[in-house]
C-alpha cells in the first residue's frame, strides 16, 4: 500500500489548522483544494460523506475531524516530537487538552454563535458547562506555563492555540493576556509561518475593477 499523504482542504476553513500540523510534521504531502460546492460532489462525498474539510488520506486510510487528524499525524510521524510517548505520564494530559479543544471549546463557541446561553440548570446537561467555565479552566492551565503539557510544544498546543487565535480574532472568544501571549508564542513557530503563507496564497483574489 502506498504511503502517499493527501490533504483535502480549503484555505478559508479549519483546514488551516491541519496545514500547520502538516508543516510541523515535515513529511511530503499532496494538497487537493476543495472549492465550496465541490465538497458536496459525489467524488468528494466518497472520501468524506459529511462533505466537510479538512480530510486526509494516508496510505489509503481516511481520517476526518481536526483533532483526530492531528492525533493521527502526531502518532504516524513520532520523529516530529509532537506528542508524548504512549508510555509517558504526559500522554493523559496531552489527550485531555487536545480533546478539550474538540469538545468544550468547540461547543461553547458554537452555542455562543447561535445565541444560546445555557441557564444554571442546563449547564449540567451540556459538556462545556458555560463559556466562563471553559475560559477560566483554560486560563488556569496556561497560567505561569509556556505550554499545556510538559515543557515543550505539542500537537495539543497547536490545536488549542489555533482555536484561541481564531476566536480572539473574530470575537467569539474573549481576549485575555494569558491567551494572547500563548498564541503569540505558538504561532511564532516557523511551521505556522510557512502554513499561513501557503494558505494565504491559495485564497482566490477578486478580479481588478475595470
Amino acid at each position: 500500500m502506498s504511503d502517499e499523504l493527501v490533504f483535502y482542504t480549503n484555505p478559508m476553513s479549519r483546514g488551516r489548522i491541519i496545514r500547520w500540523m502538516l508543516e510541523e510534521v515535515g513529511q511530503p504531502y499532496t494538497t487537493k483544494i476543495v472549492n465550496w460546492g465541490e465538497n458536496k460532489s459525489p467524488e468528494y462525498l466518497a472520501v468524506n460523506p459529511m462533505g466537510k474539510v479538512p480530510t486526509i488520506v494516508h496510505g489509503g486510510v481516511v481520517v476526518t475531524e481536526c483533532a483526530a487528524i492531528i492525533a493521527y499525524l502526531a502518532d504516524a510521524f513520532p520523529q516530529a516530537g509532537l506528542a508524548p510517548p504512549p508510555s509517558s505520564k504526559l500522554r493523559g494530559p496531552y489527550y485531555r487538552w487536545l480533546f478539550f479543544g474538540a469538545g468544550p471549546i468547540e461547543q461553547a463557541v458554537s452555542t455562543k454563535f447561535l445565541g444560546v446561553e445555557p441557564n444554571e440548570e442546563q449547564k449540567g446537561m451540556v459538556g462545556f458547562g458555560s463559556m466562563q467555565d471553559v475560559l477560566d479552566t483554560l486560563e488556569g492551565a496556561l497560567k505561569d506555563r509556556e505550554y499545556l503539557v510538559g515543557d515543550s510544544f505539542t500537537a495539543a498546543d497547536l490545536y488549542i492555540a489555533s482555536h484561541l487565535g481564531w476566536g480572539m480574532q473574530f470575537g467569539t472568544l474573549e481576549k485575555r493576556p494569558v491567551f494572547e501571549a500563548y498564541v503569540a508564542r505558538c504561532t511564532a513557530r516557523p511551521a505556522d509561518k510557512r502554513a499561513v503563507e501557503i494558505d494565504d496564497a491559495l485564497i482566490p483574489q477578486p478580479e481588478p475593477a475595470e
